[in-house]
């Protein structure tokens, strides 16, 4: 029967627009599945396992297109979600409510985790043209960010600054870095565990110098930060992030609302 009936294992969202925003909700949801993967989830293959955003209010079209539109250029294959309007929802038996809650070793594809980080909008932090980046930048920061260069180790603003609150892209102002992450590492340049969110960060491999490392560069701006080395804390998954401080802008916690980041409060010690 499951092959006739044409259906899809679908979840009924509902939710309080005053406190998450639709838009919050689909970049969550294209966060943990492959979007360009057909009828297929981890391992769980069949029609009714593929992807889909079916909406019952016309008027979230809107919303649903821009965000369908801005995942699609990170892919070179188009994507395999559909997006229709809802034609009919059946409530699965009792066994599939909660079905985690019911068997915590039960399996699914999807990285729970992922939830754990925030959700940051890129089309908030759009790059200013380099005409622009000249004129709002030092020099300096426009050496590091978009000539690759690298700061002085131990006479920079950010290496002994441990604050509470947020790093943001010197170019864009997208947050990368919060202070809860940030750690002492003897190198000179500012240094952290991990990104606020996986999500605003991209790596290339560099071979300068005669070196083979990992680049981190900004997901819009495309700044570059620094290098991600293995050589962190180990209690906090071994990783250190070395960034230039001029490739990034301290927003101190009691600052946050007002510069538009209180999304992101919770995010910080």
């Amino acid at each position: 029967m499951i092959n006739q009936t044409g259906h899809a294992e679908t979840v009924h969202v509902t939710y309080d627009a005053n406190q998450i925003s639709l838009k919050e909700i689909l970049l969550h949801y294209f966060r943990i599945i492959n979007p360009t993967s057909k009828n297929k989830q981890g391992n769980d293959v069949g029609t009714q396992y593929r992807t889909g955003v079916y909406y019952t209010d016309d008027k979230d079209l809107e919303v649903i297109n821009q965000v369908f539109d801005e995942v699609a250029k990170k892919y070179d294959q188009p994507l395999a979600v559909e997006k229709e309007t809802l034609k009919n929802f059946v409530v699965a038996e009792d066994y599939h409510q909660d079905y985690l809650k019911k068997n915590p070793n039960g399996y699914c594809h999807i990285n729970v985790n992922q939830a754990a980080y925030p959700v940051i909008d890129a089309s908030k932090y759009p790059k200013p043209s380099d005409e622009e980046l000249k004129k709002t930048l030092s020099p300096e920061e426009y050496a590091v960010t978009q000539k690759n260069q690298t700061e002085r180790a131990f006479s920079n603003r950010y290496w002994d600054k441990f604050e509470s609150g947020i790093y943001v892209d010197v170019a864009t102002g997208e947050p990368l870095f919060s202070s809860k992450d940030k750690f002492e590492s003897g190198c000179g340049w500012p240094s952290f565990t991990q990104p606020i969110s996986p999500d605003v960060a991209t790596y290339k491999e560099d071979k300068s110098y005669n070196m083979t490392r990992m680049e981190v560069r900004s997901r819009v701006g495309d700044s570059h930060l620094g290098h991600v080395f293995t050589d962190g804390p180990q209690d906090k998954g071994g990783l250190r992030y070395c960034i230039n401080s001029l490739s990034i802008r301290f927003i101190p916690k009691d600052q946050m609302e007002e510069k538009g980041y209180a999304y992101l409060l919770d995010y910080v010690d």
